[in-house]
């Protein structure tokens, strides 16, 4: 629980870039339901942290669903990089004008200034040659809604065809 508590706290306020989040309890257990029960009646019903930042993590007790999610965090989304001013979540798969404009629609609250836009490799980025190759969805992030932030890695992960594990 202290590792999970310290992890998410990292993600949540930036520290740490977003990874995916599972906490596996034993079949018909219920230890990561209990600590979810904390976690929103102390410190969501206190207004300590958003309903959004319940997406950082996963609570299962499946193997292969842990797994799932793993591979899916990883789908399309890559990495993330910090400018001065901006995020730049690089992609393996171009999203289209209408994935832009749905995403700028559906997520313009992560956005501090400006637009979503799709970029070339910035020159910021030339210290990552192997790199070059991924799509890049750049933007003003506001820097305080890592919860969002997630939930906007998911969306992007969902624009391509996903096969759970069999």
């Amino acid at each position: 629980m202290d590792e999970g508590f310290e992890v998410l706290t990292l993600i949540q306020t930036g520290k740490s870039v977003p990874m995916p989040i599972v906490f596996i309890d034993s079949p018909q257990g219920d230890y990561w339901k209990q600590w979810q029960a904390y976690v929103k009646d102390q410190l969501l019903a206190r207004g300590l942290i958003g309903e959004a930042d319940l997406n950082l993590y996963k609570i299962t007790s499946s193997v292969d669903e842990a797994v799932d999610e793993v591979r899916h965090f990883y789908s399309n989304y890559h990495s993330i990089r910090h400018t001065r001013d901006e995020v730049v979540m690089r992609l393996h798969q171009e999203i289209s004008d209408v994935q832009l404009a749905e995403i700028q629609k559906n997520f313009a609250d992560l956005c501090l200034t400006g637009a979503y836009r799709r970029s070339a490799p910035l020159s910021v980025e030339k210290d990552e040659p192997a790199l070059a190759n991924l799509h890049r969805l750049v933007f003003n992030f506001n820097r305080r809604d890592h919860g969002r932030l997630r939930m906007l890695i998911d969306h992007l992960n969902d624009l391509i065809p996903h096969s759970p594990i069999s």
